[in-house]
């Protein structure tokens, strides 16, 4: 069999596949091992949907249907990102009563821009520029381009009133230093600092990332030139040496390296439950279930759980309610599991928390008042009992607006914002959601009794921002859950920076027995939200 894959991915409001490529064709075997690899944007706050077609090759021809159709898989790529070791295996699917193998999918995340360097420099005996005094050197670094202009990329500060400088190390990125080219040209000047701006040009020399990684030692010791000067003394030398003292690579920790390395994502979901959101069984109500569509809180719901789902591996999730009266007498309860089992409120998948949510709207009352701490308090004290880096929690509150515990709220988002956790409040309805968007700490750091949050962890959205005009629940579910997500990476990072945790290294590459179908998938991811990561498949 000589086999081929066709890797499709999804647009997301039409949900049209469209070809991103295939891999070679490999000749006489049924564990093909495909070399070629897929290099994918990923986003941690989107559903990529990918499927994947397995063909044998009957002839020349470009057109798939000329050729004998194997088998497909459908996964997303938070799934492949989110598996042990990034590493997915799914069976293939797709023809009828038939066994068609398995594919294995494996994403890496693409490593060239996550390199920082610090580096320090001396200079000795610059030439003296300044008729009062010495000099004020300081120097210039330029990356050059494609073209053979040079860009500046990086200052040193001026060392006052001296021939002999030492410059204070400095951080750079590899690829602003020479776009992750190590034999690039980096031109390296050196002036002398005026008040006026005029400063004095004292000499340049070049060198390249390769050289500079040698570290301390003669090879980077460099002559300071004056181009001018030499053409014009025959006797001339220099203009002084500087000197490269160190040199130390660090490369950037992503969030994906924390999931390749294990680390889980908890997700909890809590849902207002109170009086202010109408009687259900009214078509005015906010928790109304009409035949023909999600409501509001179902719609939060399963955009964002479908996202964060692929990065748990047991997808159990715990459900909540507050704010209602609860069978058989009546108390008022701010935090009870929607399925009816206050020892085990954990639902299978989100499909199991819509079902649960749809039954507890027919046993519960809805009351009041809103009240948020109790089930903040409840994830931060799962929050407080893993604080190794291997879990992190993500709680969702939906609610139809004002709440009635803010000072208690804002106590208990102070203390959960040292815990490994975020939270992600979604505002359904018309009310106004003041009290939210100061919670949200984007403006202001919240704080509580004089004690501000130790880094920001709420992020809050109005779902009125995103219900689409034209009827595209898809498309309004799809950039609800980009905009509350996007935080997310960085709000994790952040935790697992100030606490000194580094990921767990990946586990080792796993060989079945027996060579199933196989498709690395590659993967990169080192950007802020909003920008691609990358990922190899």
């Amino acid at each position: 069999m000589n086999s081929f894959c066709v890797l499709y991915t999804q647009g997301i409001g039409n949900k049209e596949w469209r070809e991103f490529g295939r891999t070679e064709v490999i000749d006489n075997t049924l564990n093909p091992e495909f070399v070629r690899k897929f290099i994918l944007d990923y986003f941690f706050e989107e559903r990529q949907n990918l499927r994947f077609d397995l063909y044998d090759v009957d002839s020349k021809s470009a057109n798939l249907s000329k050729h004998d159709f194997l088998g497909q898989a459908f996964c997303t790529l938070g799934e492949v990102v989110g598996s042990l070791g990034s590493r997915m295996e799914k069976p293939l699917v797709g023809i009828p009563g038939k066994k068609c193998g398995t594919i294995i999918c494996k994403a890496e995340e693409l490593g060239n821009c996550r390199e920082s360097v610090m580096m320090q420099f001396c200079g000795n005996k610059l030439d003296k520029k300044d008729f009062f005094g010495k000099s004020d050197p300081f120097l210039v670094f330029y990356r050059s381009n494609e073209d053979g202009t040079f860009t500046i990329c990086h200052k040193t500060e001026v060392v006052k009133n001296t021939l002999n400088p030492v410059w204070q190390a400095f951080k750079i990125p590899v690829r602003a230093l020479c776009n992750g080219d190590y034999d690039r040209t980096i031109k390296i000047e050196c002036y002398d600092w005026d008040r006026d701006g005029s400063h004095d040009f004292i000499g340049e020399f070049s060198t390249s990332y390769r050289e500079l990684s040698r570290g301390q030692s003669q090879f980077n010791v460099y002559e300071v030139v004056n181009p001018k000067k030499k053409g014009k003394k025959k006797k001339y030398l220099n203009s002084g040496t500087v000197t490269l003292l160190s040199f130390l690579v660090d490369i950037e920790v992503t969030f994906l390296d924390y999931i390749k390395g294990g680390t889980q994502i908890n997700f909890t979901v809590a849902i207002d439950f109170t009086a202010s959101n109408g009687n259900p069984a009214q078509p005015t109500s906010l928790h109304y279930m009409s035949p023909y569509q999600m409501n509001a809180y179902a719609m939060a719901l399963k955009a964002v759980g479908e996202i964060i789902q692929d990065y748990d591996s047991d997808k159990m999730f715990p459900a909540l309610g507050f704010g209602a009266k609860l069978p058989p007498d009546g108390r008022v309860s701010h935090e009870f599991a929607l399925n009816g089992n206050p020892q085990n409120p954990y639902c299978t998948g989100i499909d199991g928390v819509m079902e649960a949510y749809y039954q507890s709207l027919k046993s519960v009352c809805l009351y009041g008042p809103t009240n948020f701490s109790p089930v903040i308090n409840h994830v931060a004290r799962y929050a407080a009992s893993v604080k190794d880096g291997s879990q992190y929690f993500i709680l969702l509150i939906i609610t139809d607006g004002v709440i009635s515990d803010m000072a208690q709220t804002k106590e208990s988002i102070v203390n959960a914002s040292c815990l490994p956790m975020s939270i992600i409040i979604v505002g359904v309805g018309p009310a106004e959601f003041d009290a939210m968007i100061e919670l949200d700490g984007d403006e202001v750091r919240i704080s509580s009794r004089g004690r501000y949050a130790e880094r920001d962890i709420v992020q809050f959205v109005p779902f009125r921002d995103y219900i689409d005009r034209t009827g595209n629940h898809i498309l309004s579910m799809a950039r609800l859950a980009k905009d509350v997500l996007a935080e997310i990476p960085d709000q994790f990072l952040s935790y697992m920076r100030t606490r000194g945790i580094k990921p767990s290294p990946a586990p080792p590459p796993y060989t079945p027995p027996g060579h199933p179908l196989q498709s690395p998938i590659g993967h990169p991811l080192n950007t802020p939200p909003g920008h691609p990561l990358q990922t190899q498949i």
